[in-house]
């Protein structure tokens, strides 16, 4: 029973203070072999125990739960509205399907609806789930051409193999995008009203929310903030990355693409 005991405690430290889902829980656990595997529930079992009351934790403290859809609709994308450059039926098809590395999608994420509010500028590797955010100076082109020239300058000589190409949505503060940055990567649009076709982002902007709920004002978060917010994102492990974390992928991505590059370039 203490063996048991100290699976739930753990279990309860990862989820409350780490906001693990019960998933990601049960397969670290079971991985890293942190307790005899007759201790370790399923997944199922877990949630069962979360609903049972048996932990501390609660279902209102999961994310995932809370948010998971029962149902999907059908989507259609609404053509009435402009489009502000290269759309995202003209982007490989290796990168749809996230068999590449170095494809981006960039959004931002508000706090307060005012035109003087800060916002954070956040951009997704698409294979790898790797996150990178940036506060700005409110959500219009200037800030975001600003802080996408910084990171430009921050990547050096990396940055055209690090982002090859980046997809974004047609909002007007990113309509500085192809002056910004066409001439070191591809820049792709998405259909107008058409946010399924970024999903990465959407559900990166999900882990966000866990730290920056709707409506809280962003102009007080300081940049060691969005460090650490950003650094807890690339260090949680992810199910669709084989229960790596974003930035062991991200890592071994670039390091295998730097490989290939020098080989091609010896040859």
């Amino acid at each position: 029973m203490a063996d048991s005991d100290a699976f739930v405690t753990w279990a309860d430290e990862k989820m409350l203070q780490k906001a693990w889902s019960p998933d990601v829980v049960v397969q670290f656990a079971k991985d890293h072999e942190l307790f005899d595997a007759a201790i370790i529930p399923c997944t199922t079992t877990l949630y069962h125990w979360i609903d049972s009351g048996i932990m501390k934790t609660k279902n209102m403290d999961l994310l995932e739960k809370l948010t998971r859809k029962t149902k999907e609709t059908q989507k259609k994308a609404r053509r009435n509205k402009r489009v502000l450059g290269e759309s995202i039926e003209n982007r490989p098809t290796s990168v749809d399907s996230r068999e590449s590395f170095g494809h981006w999608e960039i959004d931002t994420v508000i706090g307060h609806k005012k035109q003087s509010e800060a916002a954070l500028l956040t951009l997704v590797e698409r294979q790898t789930r790797f996150e990178v955010i940036l506060k700005i100076e409110g959500k219009k082109a200037s800030a975001v051409d600003d802080a996408l020239m910084a990171l430009q300058q921050r990547a050096g000589d990396a940055f055209p193999h690090l982002f090859k190409a980046i997809t974004s949505d047609n909002g007007s503060e990113f309509s500085g995008l192809n002056d910004t940055l066409s001439d070191v990567t591809d820049i792709y649009f998405a259909h107008p009203y058409a946010s399924w076709e970024r999903g990465i982002s959407e559900n990166q902007h999900k882990l966000i929310r866990r730290f920056i709920p709707k409506g809280q004002s962003i102009n007080g978060l300081s940049d060691e903030q969005c460090r650490r917010i950003q650094t807890w994102m690339n260090d949680y492990p992810r199910k669709k990355l084989g229960y790596q974390t974003p930035h062991e992928a991200f890592v071994k991505a670039y390091n295998k693409e730097n490989k290939q590059r020098n080989s091609e370039n010896v040859s």
